[in-house]
């Protein structure tokens, strides 16, 4: 006989021929000389010697350890003392029990929603995101779930995980913050068939996620579509000058117009209006001295204006002179002061006669 002694924390097995013969918890034991004792830590997993359909026949076997089966189309998620620690394929574990605390998830595949208890920071593990279908959801973003074609639900912002098997799943994504649409370089024919280009500016954001993915396809392009022919119903019922004249009225028209239309779409529209309107080259020649005529008539007609009332004040001043002697010598004596003071020298000749001119010119003859 010999002896054998099993330490704390170990288990061991003894064999004679190959053949199980009894199983040995912590202690000291004494066994035929030809027998052969295996030990096994309990801290690890066990890896059964011999086929373990015999072993679990053994009670204290069964009794010291801890069984998984994972069938086909599972996983198990092994957790030791609370603590995940790997993942189990399809296949029989055996685990010790009374040094670690073990826990296990059993997963069926076969589903995608994840129901079990299992935090999302395990999910995105390492070792668990190979079984994973993980899609995320921005905070200004609405999803719409499809699974097999069929549609689910609607996904609001936040991450989420279904698991990985044959089954179809697609998640569609559409932005819900406020965007813009270019309508740029339209050329369009006025009432007068004028030829000009628009640039066209429209603000919207997508309200309802059904109508703008399921009920409608590229709904962008459709909106872009019912854009362009607003503006050309609106531009083609007026004159270039007409246009011109009422180019605030485009966006609010055009809001108006396609307002209604949007809303099947899903969209709705914030703001809208007319960046540029731009003429072709010998249009802007003819614009451009249409204008400078209207402003030199405009000017001609000031001119005149101007004239008219200066004639105006000279005959008011004549009829005044005609009747005021005084008031015309007074007007008079103005114009020999303004003379005189371009006069620097003043040389008389003809003796008498001058000074009596000079006398008749600023004396006024007494009656």
């Amino acid at each position: 006989m010999k002896r054998v002694k099993v330490s704390e924390w170990k288990k061991a097995m003894v064999f004679r021929n190959g053949n199980f013969r009894k199983f040995l918890n912590e202690g000291v034991y004494w066994v035929f000389p030809f027998d052969e004792v295996c030990e096994y830590e309990m801290s690890k997993q066990f890896i059964a010697p011999v086929n373990l359909n015999i072993l679990m026949k053994n009670e204290d076997f069964i009794a010291a350890t801890t069984i998984v089966e994972v069938k086909d189309s599972e996983i198990a998620l092994k957790y030791e003392n609370n603590l995940f620690a790997d993942v189990l394929t399809p296949g029989r574990y055996v685990f010790w029990k009374g040094l670690i605390n073990y826990r296990f998830v059993i997963v069926n595949l076969n589903k995608i929603e994840i129901d079990e208890d299992i935090e999302k920071s395990v999910l995105l593990r390492k070792e668990v995101i190979s079984y994973i279908r993980a899609y995320t959801v921005e905070s200004y973003e609405k999803g719409l779930l499809y699974v097999e074609g069929k549609f689910e639900k609607i996904l609001e912002p936040g991450i989420y995980c279904y698991w990985k098997n044959s089954l179809a799943i697609v998640v569609l994504k559409v932005d819900t913050r406020s965007m813009q649409m270019e309508i740029s370089g339209q050329e369009l024919l006025t009432k007068d068939k004028a030829a000009l280009r628009i640039n066209f500016f429209v603000q919207y954001k997508v309200t309802d996620v059904m109508k703008a993915l399921v009920s409608n396809k590229d709904y962008e392009k459709q909106m872009y579509v019912l854009m362009q022919l607003a503006l050309r119903e609106f531009i083609g019922g007026f004159t270039l000058d007409e246009l011109l004249e009422k180019k605030e009225n485009i966006s609010l028209y055009v809001a108006a117009s396609v307002n209604e239309k949007a809303a099947d779409l899903g969209i709705s529209i914030i703001s809208s209006g007319i960046r540029d309107i731009i003429l072709p080259g010998e249009m802007k020649e003819i614009m451009n001295q249409v204008l400078i005529a209207e402003k030199k008539a405009q000017a001609n007609t000031i001119m005149r204006r101007e004239e008219t009332a200066s004639t105006r004040s000279l005959l008011n001043t004549a009829r005044l002179m005609e009747d005021n002697a005084m008031l015309f010598k007074l007007k008079e004596m103005e114009y020999v002061e303004k003379i005189a003071e371009k006069i620097n020298n003043l040389s008389l000749s003809g003796g008498n006669q001058v000074v009596d001119q000079l006398k008749q010119l600023f004396v006024p003859e007494k009656k």
